[in-house]
Formats: structure tokens, sequence, C-alpha cells
């Protein structure tokens, strides 16, 4: 069997930040990351959706993690199809079409080079490509998929779709074996049922290397309200229980599985990270956290 890994979709995340979770001494940004890292194997960076990422930041959190710490960075919104705004670019290129391969070129090399010293160090999970709901099954997105696999060629991929066809079930087996031609993981979502947008509960495996499954919350407001109600949600062991199983069957046909947890609302997130760690009768990391001078919350 392969091992599951079970975290949260962030460690920086405001409402995180302001539930309490951090203990005293640990809520600068070098001691938020080492406390995280010292309960949970595996973090989503979702800061890299919003801007590129940079060296400097890599190589720290290569330091303030141990060894086989896994980081799921997410790939800039450039990358995936999403509006992204000017300011999110570095200056040199704000000024370049959106729809320009040589921007998205340029912002994949400035992405994967930033990224760099993770994936030396062993510490890269996934790059994780959400894709927008306009994205449908058919040539076109096919085209897209096919591009994007071009230009991270080398790089581990997982792939979260938005729009519900894809997993619809007459499409469901179409959309396994393109990602399990593309060598990209399918990513498995847990949404609320019964909305236009709900995402089926499918824990689909198309790589042999990796699994994820993300937990969004059951919001009835998925896909219609702010990012604070789409994800506002706590989870009951009830719910998670019957994904226990689908996880373990991943696990039998991956040599990982990222279990992640996105209902960001206080400490919910992290909560339910453990409660599934629980369920699933996993031991979490307890490595001490080795002594570190203080410094200034820089906000890495």
């Amino acid at each position: 069997m392969g091992e599951i890994r079970v975290g949260a979709c962030s460690w920086t995340d405001r409402e995180l930040l302001a539930s309490g979770w951090y203990p005293a001494g640990h809520r600068d940004a070098e001691g938020r990351l080492r406390h995280y890292a010292s309960r949970f194997p595996v973090v989503e960076v979702d800061a890299t959706y919003y801007a590129l990422p940079s060296t400097r930041n890599s190589t720290l959190w290569v330091e303030r993690t141990p060894a086989g710490f896994r980081f799921d960075v997410k790939a800039f919104s450039l990358l995936t199809g999403h509006p992204t705004r000017a300011a999110a670019l570095p200056a040199d290129l704000r000024t370049a079409r959106r729809d320009d391969p040589g921007l998205l070129d340029e912002a994949w090399a400035r992405f994967s080079g930033a990224l760099e010293p993770l994936r030396a160090a062993g510490r890269l999970g996934t790059l994780l490509f959400q894709f927008p709901p306009r994205l449908t099954p058919g040539a076109p997105a096919r085209a897209v998929l096919r591009a994007c696999r071009e230009r991270t060629a080398g790089w581990p991929l997982a792939v979260e779709f938005r729009h519900p066809d894809w997993w619809r079930p007459e499409l469901a087996e179409d959309t396994r074996a393109l990602l399990t031609e593309l060598d990209a993981a399918a990513v498995a979502v847990d949404t609320a049922q019964g909305l236009p947008t709900s995402m089926p509960p499918v824990a689909p495996v198309t790589s042999p290397d990796l699994a994820v499954v993300r937990f969004h919350g059951r919001s009835p407001a998925w896909g219609t309200g702010s990012k604070e109600d789409r994800f506002r949600h706590d989870y009951a062991p009830a719910e998670l229980a019957p994904w226990v199983e689908r996880v373990r069957a991943m696990a039998d046909r991956a040599r990982e599985v990222h279990v992640l947890f996105n209902n960001c609302c206080a400490d919910a997130a992290v909560r339910a990270a453990e409660t599934m760690t629980g369920l699933l009768g996993l031991d979490p990391p307890r490595e001490p956290e080795p002594p570190r001078e203080p410094e200034l919350d820089l906000g890495l």
C-alpha cells in the first residue's frame, strides 16, 4: 500500500492565523511552518496561485521543514487560464497580452525556477493545476491540457477540474485515459452535492506515483458565493468516514496519496485533517522542532 499523507491547503491562511491554532512562540513566519510540519506531513501552497513564488521562499521552506515533508504547489493563475491581475505579474511582464504564448512560457520559467529548491531537496509533492469551470470536456480542452503537460515536462503534475462534466459517468473513462496519457494525477474532490456545480465524489487514480483528494467543504454556496461562503464548513467524522475506504483504495494503486483540506474557516481545515488522520489510523509526525533564533515576521 502506498503512503497516505493528510494535511491542509494552507498554513498561512488569515483565518487560521486568527484562530489561535498556533501556540505562543510559534506565530512568526518560521515558527508557524515549523509547528505545522510537526503536526502534518504535507501542505498545499496556495499563495503561488495569486503571485509568482520566489527562490528565497522556497529555500526557507526547505530549511524549516524535516526531510520527507511535502509541498503541493498550486499553479499560478495565468498558467491555468484564470483571470490574472496585472499587479500579480512582474513589472516587465505587465503590458504583455494575456494570450501571448511567450508570456505563458516566461511565467512558467519563472514559476518553475523559483520552485527548484523544493524539487532539489525532495520536498515538492506535485504542481496542482486547478482549471476554471469554463474548461469543459472537448477537443479544445484536450489541447490545453496537452500544451500544459508539454510545458511542465519532467515535473509532477496533478489536475483538478472545476466543471462536473469531466467526471460524469459517460465521460469519466475518457477523462481517466487522457490524464493517464499525460502522466498527470487526477484530483478527487469533496464538495456539496445537488448543486449545478457539484463535482461527483469519484476517486480516480491516473498516475502510479500520486493520487490527490481535496476537501472543499460542503457549503451550499459552493460555486456561487464569496470565498468565505464557498469554503465555510466544519466536517463531521460521519462526513469523512465514507472517504476512508476510497483513500485506502487509492493507496493500493499509487505510491503516495495526498489528502488535503481546503475548508478555510478558522481552524476547521486542520481540525478536519486531524480527524481524518485518526480515521485512517495514521500516526501524525511528532518530530521535535529544533531551537531557533527569534526573527522578524516577514509573512513568508
